[in-house]
């Protein structure tokens, strides 16, 4: 059939990553749009933001809503002390779940910047000091699909720092749509899509003469220098991304997961039949894909951790 998912391998080192031979696996069915995939407490949490609401899977119960009023949320990660911080586009602001029982339980991290409010925060990751870094496009204001419609009053679309002691922190200005981020293993890299190629869920249609790259930044305390472009990912944008504990980046781009070296060379893709947004590792050895993409969410086997694990075992254990 043509709708399963495949491979397709370009470096041999791909093989070793996963098996080939085993297609992803649909775990959850039956959503809208499924973003910010996180593994949280032995479950994968993600989000069906036209829904606005937060499910749980587990292998044991499978599929369930776990929150239903998530205010359109977006990313999702892991703060130092083990709490869920999630991206909310109806709120426009960046939240932490305080209590993994009660998720409505949140506390703000923060919803202004000089006074104005923030477009609609995207996606999201944790350094180990305890900054949390987020971008901010404006796919929640730009339509009632994924937020509410409203003007944009910073004027602009950044990338932001709140640093340890809760400062707020512009620390890239120029990008026409920031999107999915993540630390290379030992966090002196900071990898960013710009999917400025694409107008959001209500504008089908993709403008190749805007950004769809992964840009690359030194990162110096919660100061960003040298940019520079990483790699350029067709067809579709970058959206949601990774980094193992190898340094590669996985991207989540129109037709799957692209893999590419430490270099910015593609060596292979997940190929899935429809576009995709989001990728996190988990499960209980760290080794688990979980992909969102459209309305489902698959899981593939691999042999590769996160780097924010390698971050984890050097600097402490997050949910300790």
């Amino acid at each position: 059939m043509s709708n399963i998912p495949r491979y397709i391998v370009v470096d041999p080192i791909f093989e070793t990553f996963i098996d080939t031979s085993i297609v992803p696996e649909v775990i959850a069915d039956g959503c809208a749009w499924t973003e910010g995939p996180v593994w949280f407490e032995n479950a994968l949490y993600f989000n069906d933001i036209p829904n606005k609401r937060m499910m749980r899977w587990t292998e044991t119960d499978g599929v369930s809503t776990t929150l239903a009023n998530n205010e359109f949320a977006n990313g999702n990660s892991l703060d130092i002390d083990g709490h869920i911080v999630s991206c909310e586009h109806g709120g426009r602001r960046v939240i932490r779940r305080n209590n993994h029982v009660d998720l409505a339980n949140v506390q703000v991290v923060v919803e202004s910047y000089l006074g104005k409010k923030l477009n609609s925060p995207n996606d999201l990751v944790v350094k180990s000091d305890g900054s949390i870094w987020f971008t901010d496009p404006p796919y929640g204001i730009n339509s009632d699909i994924e937020g509410y419609p409203a003007d944009s009053e910073i004027g602009g679309c950044y990338v932001f720092c709140v640093t340890p002691a809760g400062d707020l922190r512009a620390v890239a200005t120029n990008f026409e749509k920031p999107n999915g981020l993540a630390f290379s293993p030992d966090e002196k890299r900071l990898y960013i899509a710009d999917s400025g190629a694409i107008k959001g869920a209500s504008f089908p249609g993709i403008d190749y003469e805007l950004p769809h790259h992964i840009r690359m930044y030194d990162v110096d305390n919660c100061t960003l220098k040298n940019d520079r472009i990483f790699a350029v990912v067709a067809p579709g944008v970058p959206d949601g991304l990774r980094v193992d504990q190898g340094g590669f980046v996985w991207t989540s781009a129109q037709d799957g997961i692209h893999c590419l070296s430490p270099e910015g060379a593609l060596i292979g893709k997940i190929l899935l039949p429809s576009q995709t947004s989001n990728i996190c590792f988990g499960g209980p050895d760290g080794k688990t894909m979980f992909i969102t993409s459209s309305d489902k969410v698959y899981r593939v086997y691999s042999q590769r951790r996160d780097a924010a694990h390698v971050i984890k075992e050097k600097f402490g254990d997050r949910n300790a």
